[in-house]
C-alpha cells in the first residue's frame, strides 16, 4: 500500500512536470530540490514531507488538494 501511494505521487509529479514541457532539472530549480530527487519521487523511491509536497504544488501553481489528486 505504502509504495503503491508513493508510486502514484510520483505519476502525478511526471505527469503536472511533462505537461509544463519541464525536465527534471528545470523541476529542481524551481523546487529547489535536487534532480536526483526528483527522479527518485517520480520513480517512488523517496517518501516526501508535507512540507516539500507544499513546495512542489506552488511550484507547479496548484495546492495541495489538486496536487494529490490521484488516480484510484
Amino acid at each position: 500500500m505504502k509504495t503503491e501511494l508513493l508510486i502514484k505521487f510520483g505519476e502525478r509529479i511526471k505527469i503536472l512536470r511533462k505537461e509544463r514541457g519541464w525536465s527534471q532539472e528545470k523541476l529542481a530549480d524551481k523546487t529547489g530540490f535536487h534532480r536526483t530527487y526528483i527522479g527518485m519521487i517520480e520513480r517512488g523511491e523517496r517518501n516526501p514531507s508535507l512540507i516539500n509536497i507544499n513546495v512542489f504544488a506552488k511550484s507547479f501553481g496548484i495546492n495541495i488538494s489538486e496536487l494529490v489528486k490521484l488516480e484510484q
